[in-house]
């Protein structure tokens, strides 16, 4: 019997967007969720029209609509051994999920993140604050915790009893990185791949904004300190 595989993307407002999402996951997906994170478009409609599972989370926030798809996985009764989190704004390439399930299978890793690299993505697909923020997250990550960390993307696959361990809490921007950081504290065993990504579909929640990139720099700077002294 193979691992297991759902797949959790947050939504909020990406009806262009989320229907190419579902249709380029890879076969081996035993469920697709999709968090509709109250939307005001097609989002929820397009969804199940393509073959998700679609729930529902009224409270605004990327970390709410994970924590809500979280859930949902640990009360099905059905076995769950990897959960891939990717966005529902086709920015990342669904179909490298193999990829980065690719070492938790073959070589019992506990969380692989799918990194940006700079020569495989495409021109303006990350804004300037965010390969800042990136940047200096990343190394603080490394003074801090010895990390060998690169980036804070979106696509990343995880053992699902070592997501439950976690006890993820964040409810909005510092999702991504508090799941690192709890990480590089539990002494989990963790690997990057490099991945592509390209321009979105739409415009970005939050780095598309100054407001939401003020906000997300101060949530992702504010974690790594509270987690260092915890």
């Amino acid at each position: 019997m193979g691992q297991k595989i759902r797949v959790i993307i947050p939504a909020y407002n990406e009806a262009a967007a989320i229907g190419k999402v579902i249709n380029h996951i890879p076969p081996c997906v035993n469920e697709i969720i999709v968090v509709n994170n109250n939307s005001s478009d097609n989002t929820e409609k397009i969804a199940q029209q393509s073959g998700a599972t679609v729930l529902t989370e009224p409270k605004r926030g990327y970390g709410n609509a994970c924590l809500k798809g979280i859930e949902y996985l640990s009360h099905k009764t059905k076995k769950t051994d990897i959960v891939v989190f990717l966005d529902a704004d086709f920015s990342d390439y669904p179909e490298e999920l193999t990829k980065i399930t690719k070492p938790i299978i073959e070589k019992d890793i506990d969380f692989v993140l799918g990194t940006r690299v700079k020569n495989l993505r495409d021109k303006g697909s990350m804004q300037p604050q965010q390969i800042f923020g990136n940047w200096l997250a990343t190394l603080l990550m490394g003074v801090f915790y010895k990390s060998k960390f690169t980036d804070l993307g979106p696509f990343r696959a995880i053992k699902f009893h070592t997501l439950l361990s976690l006890k993820m809490q964040d409810p909005t921007y510092g999702w991504t990185i508090e799941m690192q950081l709890k990480i590089l504290k539990q002494n989990c065993s963790y690997q990057e791949i490099p991945v592509k990504y390209r321009n979105r579909i739409g415009v970005s929640k939050v780095s598309g904004t100054f407001k939401g990139s003020i906000f997300a720099g101060i949530k992702i700077l504010t974690l790594i300190f509270k987690y260092r002294f915890k």
